[in-house]
């Protein structure tokens, strides 16, 4: 293999590597077609638990709630975090320092100049958003979550 052969395969592999994740390429348990996941989302919502998108900062109602009870996955009702673990990070959007246990998943997000790392639902992979090392004790964790892949079900 020759210098420019060489150099083409490993120019088209860092490229490849820099191309984000879908959620869509795991097989979950719950499954819809697009056309589904279209007809029983609001558009902002589908651009956010389907294209990963992000709401603007502070239009989540969600951001300021603070009564007991759990927050579920708008997309397939998979309870996700605890109302004990939610706390003002003072960002705009509803914050926790822990999911409830198993989930919640993670992958690389690539779409920016640094990796950072994604959360998705683990039953129907919608996106709910970024966790970041900037979070309160015990965990450290700040779990940034988009309000609109939330529903709110108080105790």
């Amino acid at each position: 293999m020759n210098r420019r052969a060489f150099m083409s395969q490993v120019s088209v592999a860092s490229l490849l590597a820099t191309v984000p994740a879908v959620a869509g390429a795991k097989e979950f348990e719950i499954t819809y077609s697009d056309a589904e996941w279209r007809a029983m989302l609001t558009p902002l919502q589908y651009k956010v638990m389907r294209k990963e998108g992000t709401e603007r900062a502070g239009s989540s109602p969600l951001d300021k709630n603070y009564a007991e009870g759990v927050y579920h996955c708008r997309g397939c009702d998979l309870p996700l975090y605890s109302s004990q673990t939610k706390y003002d990070s003072g960002t705009g959007w509803p914050s926790f320092w822990k999911a409830i246990k198993g989930n919640v998943d993670t992958k690389p997000d690539r779409k920016l100049l640094v990796v950072r790392t994604e959360l998705h639902c683990r039953r129907c992979g919608s996106h709910l958003g970024h966790v970041f090392n900037d979070g309160p004790k015990p965990t450290g964790k700040r779990h940034c979550i988009n309000g609109v892949s939330l529903v709110f079900k108080p105790a």
